[in-house]
């Protein structure tokens, strides 16, 4: 049960994953620079947790493995975070280059959504747009 006050409001999102060290390596260091903590640590699984609202990653089992996630099929699409800043924007950004994490739209970045969504649009391990 929760007060009015969180009623409707996201509780938590499940992700999995085809490669979990890959994966909790890299949603760990965006979710620590997006202000969440660890939650919860288990084999094969890892939750981060920020406010009322967590995010969890877990080892896909091996029978699913045989199809790769794709953001065009049915199913999530993305994920989307506010930053705090322009600057927190830019950091994210070169930080993500060093990891060679794919920037999407990059011939309009930052300005990607328009001229007043300053942001940057990327790939998780799994290609999960973030």
């Amino acid at each position: 049960m929760t007060s009015d006050s969180q009623s409707g409001l996201l509780h938590h999102v499940e992700l999995y994953a085809s490669d979990f060290d890959t994966s909790a390596s890299f949603w760990g260091w965006l979710l620590g620079e997006l202000g969440y903590d660890v939650y919860q640590d288990w084999d094969g699984g890892r939750s981060w947790k920020r406010g009322p609202t967590y995010i969890v990653l877990v080892q896909a089992d091996e029978t699913y493995l045989d199809e790769p996630y794709h953001r065009c099929r049915p199913g999530l699409n993305h994920l989307a975070f506010h930053a705090k800043s322009r600057e927190q924007v830019n950091e994210l950004t070169a930080e993500l280059r060093e990891r060679d994490a794919p920037i999407l739209y990059e011939d309009d970045h930052p300005f990607a959504g328009g001229d007043d969504h300053y942001a940057v649009y990327f790939e998780d391990p799994e290609r999960m747009k973030v």
